[in-house]
């Protein structure tokens, strides 16, 4: 994000956490950040949900939103820039995964690139793109969040919010070359510390 130029920053996470990031993070100064913390005080409410609670941070402004647990080295800077100059819209992020995707809620392309559909969690995958943790969307998305229904499982999914801009016509996808989902077990997490490490070390982050 401070690559991008975006230094006004909303942590959204649960009750149980919500101190221990701003004890660790402050109001990020010393990152040449202004870091803002929102509580959801269900956390099994789903992304969207978590979503809907920057409204009053986003003062009408376009956002950009990042899973916490997704690790990445991409610079977003010329996406953002891309995505400014646009009226309205929706940018989201995609990476080969194989047999993995299905996991994950799966991104379907054409031979343009051009998104086709995107389904949470497929029992028979169309593609082998997986969808990550990062997010653009217009000033609509708050009042797109209020229409959406809860899914099987209770929660308000970012696959069904982004499926509305996909119906629109207006999402796009990016590509990640790698992306690593540190949240789903300690040998991931293990894996992203340690290639965060090695970036650090080779002044690649």
């Amino acid at each position: 994000m401070y690559k991008a130029g975006i230094k006004d920053v909303l942590i959204s996470t649960s009750p149980d956490h919500a101190g221990d990031f701003a004890n660790l993070l402050k109001d990020g100064s010393e990152f040449g950040l202004h870091l803002y913390y929102s509580i959801q005080n269900n956390p099994k409410g789903g992304i969207s949900n978590a979503i809907g609670l920057a409204e009053d941070f986003a003062e009408g402004q376009k956002i950009l939103v990042i899973l916490g647990d997704n690790i990445f080295s991409q610079n977003l800077k010329t996406v953002v820039s891309d995505f400014e100059k646009q009226d309205k819209g929706a940018v989201v992020y995609g990476v080969k995964m194989n047999n993995l995707a299905k996991q994950y809620g799966v991104i379907e392309l054409d031979d343009a690139n051009k998104v086709v559909s995107i389904i949470e969690k497929p029992e028979v995958p169309k593609s082998n793109i997986a969808q990550v943790g990062i997010y653009m969307y217009d000033s609509r998305v708050f009042n797109l969040i209020r229409k959406l229904k809860p899914s099987a499982r209770g929660e308000l999914e970012v696959t069904d919010l982004n499926n509305v801009y996909l119906r629109e016509g207006n999402l796009i996808c990016h590509l990640l070359d790698w992306w690593i989902d540190a949240g789903t077990s300690y040998d991931e997490l293990l894996k992203a510390n340690n290639l965060v490490f090695e970036k650090i070390k080779n002044k690649q982050l």
